[in-house]
């Protein structure tokens, strides 16, 4: 019998095929069963237009046969089959696809879709087999046809027997290696999982041979082996139901099959759009954080499908960073693939669904904030962290999309509040947005820098993770009101008397610069403060690095040593002011030593380290002394 050779320099781009286009061998099955749901798509369309055809869906399916004594693999299916001139000409070929000329030239719009598109995928099968033959036989014809090849060497042609219509492709699996065990490909078990993985949303029944084992029929203790046929896939996606004929339990269900999470999810969204792009997607918000999220290894990404074929596990451009944390699936026939069908091709069709999908996303977000709060605030406990971070990362680029999702503890209902919340409370007078930023709470509500503030009764706004300072001075603002911390150097709040403070700080300007100079290199200056009421000294910042930032800053693996621009403050009505008076008219060295105590007494305050604790404690004893 005469061998023929492959066209379009069939040898390199065989090779290519078998070594460079396809990341994973499993995906071979992926390609010949799509291969033969395409097939009896073909003869469902032949139907329509062919009278003397009838199409009975209930006898039309894909078979998927494990022979391990023999080392083959076949996969049949009882769709349009090929004639002689079709197997030369799409499987003679390579990269002629037979699916997508017959979908140019059927098009339709009932819902049926051809899978195939690059001629490609059956040689896929050449990377776990030493022989791949076909055997076909067209409805048009009564003469079947085998064709067989070894690989880039070429393929016959001869004709042979077949009953009925259809196509059986049997793979001759390769001998174990040391690298690769081939031996896989002949497992029921690993087969159904691949089929699971892949194919479990064909719209044909997958079938199987499976083997068991059960109790003999009168027996309680006698176990016979046994195989039936069984099909493997579940065939209709749940995301091509009515929404109307799903229950929660429904949702639930496919996210603990599909494995998203061990949580139970807090919300659902089910999208099916049919505009510019023609797509369905299920969507989860998780309730809890995976334990990898904040790590390298996590990827972010949703389950990707093409007519209801897997074509990628997590494909990150269907979500922005910043909802990362978003959980399912997408499904479409508009978009634009690779040849491997593994990954996308940056194209228009995919932007638009990522743009649709961040929408959705926010949008229920927004709903969960109005009308189910609690459910709402359990999750930003889980992810409010990512949302800030996405507010900051990329230089402030997605800030308006974010800003109404976030939440801060407020002072004055020690709960989350939203920054809307904040500003529709806000009295007439007050000019900032206020915030004060710390470990916790606790540590907060005992900071001497929200005295004024607090006296004046504004809100302040509790800054408790390290993102979050980083975040608001992104935002700059929101609604027009200017964000403003405590410890800020103009608070925009009057002092009752203004113009005895000023003469106070100015009478005492040489006590003040006698203890910057002892503090040199240590805080900018020393000065009267307008904050304090209680507490006899604080430290505030000048400048864009505030305390809590030079704190978080330093951190940091990296270690880059950022200083804010300190300013110790002092408490002139404070019983401790008039000690530091009385030292700076007869004891410069006491003097000295007081000045020391308070700035690292507001060190501990602010929760900065001292940079010679056993000084510090040295200079205590003095004064117990």
């Amino acid at each position: 019998m005469e061998k023929k050779q492959f066209q379009a320099e069939s040898k390199r781009l065989l090779e290519m095929m078998i070594n460079s286009i396809y990341t994973q061998k499993e995906i071979f099955l992926r390609e010949l069963i799509s291969n033969a749901s395409d097939a009896i798509d073909k003869i469902y369309y032949k139907a329509l237009t062919d009278q003397n055809l009838v199409f009975d869906k209930d006898n039309y399916y894909i078979k998927v046969i494990a022979d391990k004594e023999n080392r083959t693999l076949t996969i049949r299916d009882t769709g349009i089959g090929m004639t002689q001139e079709e197997l030369e000409s799409h499987l003679g070929i390579i990269a002629k696809s037979g699916s997508l000329a017959f979908k140019n030239e059927n098009e339709t719009k009932d819902g049926h879709a051809i899978i195939g598109q690059f001629g490609v995928g059956f040689y896929s099968a050449f990377m776990v087999a030493d022989v791949v033959t076909v055997i076909s036989k067209s409805v048009d014809s009564t003469q079947a046809y085998k064709w067989e090849s070894t690989g880039a060497d070429g393929y016959t042609i001869e004709p042979c027997e077949k009953e009925s219509h259809g196509t059986d492709i049997i793979l001759k699996i390769k001998e174990n290696t040391e690298e690769e065990s081939y031996d896989e490909y002949l497992d029921q078990y690993r087969l159904k999982a691949i089929i699971k993985k892949y194919s479990d949303f064909i719209r044909y029944p997958i079938k199987m041979d499976v083997s068991g084992q059960r109790l003999k029929e009168g027996s309680d203790s006698e176990y016979e082996e046994y195989k039936e046929e069984q099909r493997i896939n579940s065939m209709v996606p749940i995301w091509r139901k009515n929404k109307n004929e799903l229950t929660d339990e429904d949702y639930v269900q496919f996210y603990n099959e599909k494995r998203y999470g061990f949580d139970k999810p807090l919300k659902h969204i089910h999208i099916s759009a049919d505009g510019a792009v023609i797509y369905q997607a299920i969507l989860y918000i998780p309730e809890s954080i995976p334990f990898d999220y904040y790590s390298k290894e996590y990827e972010k990404g949703l389950e990707l499908y093409a007519n209801g074929v897997l074509i990628m596990n997590k494909c990150a451009d269907l979500l922005p960073d910043y909802f990362s944390f978003v959980k399912g699936m997408v499904d479409s026939e508009s978009l634009s693939l690779n040849i491997s069908r593994e990954m996308l091709q940056h194209d228009r069709q995919l932007k638009l669904i990522a743009k649709n999908i961040n929408s959705k996303i926010k949008g229920q977000l927004q709903t969960m904030l109005k009308t189910e709060r609690e459910k709402y605030e359990q999750f930003f406990k889980a992810f409010g962290r990512q949302l800030k971070f996405g507010i900051y990362n990329d230089f402030g680029m997605h800030k308006d999309t974010l800003q109404d999702l976030i939440l801060f503890t407020s002072s004055k209902e020690k709960k989350l509040v939203s920054l809307d919340e904040y500003v529709s409370r806000m009295p007439e007078e007050q000019k900032y947005i206020y915030y004060a930023t710390g470990e916790s709470v606790e540590r907060i509500e005992k900071l001497p820098q929200t005295e004024l503030v607090a006296d004046k009764g504004y809100e302040i706004l509790y800054l408790t993770e390290d993102i979050d300072e980083f975040a608001v001075k992104m935002l700059q603002t929101y609604k027009e009101k200017e964000f403003r911390s405590v410890s800020s150097s103009d608070l925009g709040i009057e002092a009752d008397d203004t113009d005895k403070e000023a003469n106070e700080n100015s009478e005492n300007q040489e006590l003040f610069d006698y203890m910057t100079s002892q503090l040199s290199g240590k805080v900018t200056k020393v000065r009267a403060s307008k904050r304090l009421k209680s507490h006899p000294v604080c430290l505030t910042s000048d400048g864009e690095i505030s305390l809590e930032m030079e704190k978080i800053l330093n951190a940091m693996p990296n270690n880059p040593q950022v200083k804010a621009d300190k300013v110790l403050e002092i408490n002139v009505h404070h019983e401790v002011f008039q000690a530091l008076k009385d030292a700076y008219a007869n004891d410069k060295e006491k003097l000295a030593l007081y000045t020391s105590l308070l700035y690292n007494q507001a060190l501990l305050i602010e929760g900065l380290p001292i940079q010679d604790p056993v000084e510090f404690t040295n200079e205590i004893c003095k004064i117990m002394v």
